[in-house]
């Protein structure tokens, strides 16, 4: 996904088509957040307890991180006006499945959502690519994660007032359901259909790329690295963040959510914020390991120190803490070679994400079965700290193995550490 040289006018409909991918990457966290405040209406209509909706809303993992793995060849090799509006089209079909209300197709749906969903982040960094010149890349990878979060955080401090405000839960799923088709019509009309797209490794198949990627010992860990930062805001907050805060914590609804939210809403601080730093000092694992560590601190500081500062404060702080989970997005690119780009990106997503559908069910078994229902609620809500403290700290080790591959470990002809290895593999 190189600079292509294309003049101003050829490149103007990539930029346009990558501003209606932004809105797209919004529609995508907002219906990832979202359920955190809708998992009483959705027990009542499923008919389940808390932990089974959530096993519901869990399956949006299933397959976001399966069709990652695709998402990234697929643009390399077929280019974006198909692959990106096929992927809105299917995030917005699974919005308006999930609506039928019951187990079965609220399952559906939610596969069907994250499927999708999986084309967005990838979609908008591949059309940023195409019209945007490299100087400006960073810039914009950056106010894509930003605008993500933006959803995250309005898909619970936006919908949970409409929800305690009397809104019904399927007139907001069908909302989502509307523009997400609306959108895939837009980029379907937008984005040109011959945009030179090459084969990110032409001999060797489809196949080859993951081959490259995924024999690389590096990818794997950024993947572990990501996922296990990940966790505790897809699962500890737009999963379970408004249940823990009101059955737990004894906050209200209201502020239950307003707490939750501020976790992506710091996220629009702390990607950018991060990834700047790491830019600016030349080295990607310092402010890794001294993010997680922050992160560490912030969750010790709720959990078990919550006179120091509001759960707004620091949950906000949480968030921007969080944000240098972005950064071995960074590092798996920076360790792979140049052709095989965007298949790294859907790696990335795929063991990510994958990681997060199988911690989701272990939390909700271990912790969220028993919540409402504890002999002492602040030490059941210090247990669920304790649980995102070690995934964190697990993190933080792996982190450790990383190689450095910011500029001032980059060799005097200009090839970055590693590249040889993984171009070999």
């Amino acid at each position: 996904m190189a600079e292509t040289g294309l003049s101003k006018a050829d490149a103007r409909p990539f930029v346009i088509a990558w501003t209606i991918a932004l809105l797209f990457y919004v529609l995508e966290y907002a219906t990832r957040s979202a359920p955190a405040v809708m998992i009483p209406a959705l027990s009542g209509a499923f008919g389940r307890t808390a932990v089974g909706v959530s096993s519901i809303l869990g399956a949006y993992y299933y397959t976001y991180s399966l069709t990652s793995l695709l998402a990234g060849v697929a643009l390399d090799r077929a280019g974006a006006k198909y692959v990106v509006s096929f992927g809105s089209a299917l995030l917005g079909i699974g919005c308006l499945v999930f609506v039928i209300g019951n187990p079965v197709e609220g399952f559906i749906g939610r596969l069907l959502q994250g499927a999708g969903s999986s084309f967005a982040f990838t979609g908008a960094v591949y059309l940023a690519s195409r019209g945007l010149p490299p100087r400006s890349l960073a810039t914009a990878i950056g106010v894509t994660q930003c605008l993500g979060m933006l959803g995250g955080s309005a898909g619970q401090f936006v919908v949970g007032p409409l929800m305690a405000g009397g809104t019904d839960w399927r007139s907001v799923w069908i909302f989502f359901g509307v523009v997400g088709l609306a959108l895939a019509v837009l980029l379907l009309i937008i984005t040109p259909a011959n945009d030179h797209a090459t084969e990110s490794v032409s001999s060797g198949g489809w196949s080859r790329p993951f081959a490259v990627v995924l024999s690389n010992p590096q990818s794997w860990m950024c993947g572990l690295v990501a996922g296990l930062l990940f966790a505790p805001t897809t699962i500890g907050d737009m999963t379970w963040g408004v249940a823990f805060f009101q059955q737990d914590v004894r906050l209200d609804y209201p502020h239950a959510v307003t707490a939750i939210s501020m976790v992506p809403l710091g996220w629009v601080v702390g990607c950018p914020l991060t990834g700047w730093l790491a830019d600016r000092i030349g080295s990607r694992k310092p402010v890794l390991i001294v993010g997680g560590l922050l992160m560490l601190c912030a969750v010790a500081q709720i959990a078990f120190m919550p006179q120091l500062l509001s759960p707004v404060t620091g949950l906000f702080l949480f968030g921007v803490a969080s944000g240098v989970a972005m950064i071995p997005y960074t590092i798996i690119k920076e360790s792979n070679p140049d052709e095989v780009k965007g298949c790294a990106t859907g790696c990335q997503n795929f063991l990510v994400f994958g990681i997060t559908a199988l911690i989701g069910p272990v939390f909700g078994g271990l912790l969220g079965q028993s919540l409402g229902g504890a002999v002492e609620p602040l030490a059941h809500f210090r247990q669920a700290g304790l649980f995102w403290m070690a995934t964190i700290m697990l993190a933080i080790v792996i982190s450790l193995f990383l190689r450095e591959t910011g500029r001032k470990r980059v060799n005097p002809q200009g090839a970055e550490i590693g590249m040889q290895s993984s171009a070999r593999s």
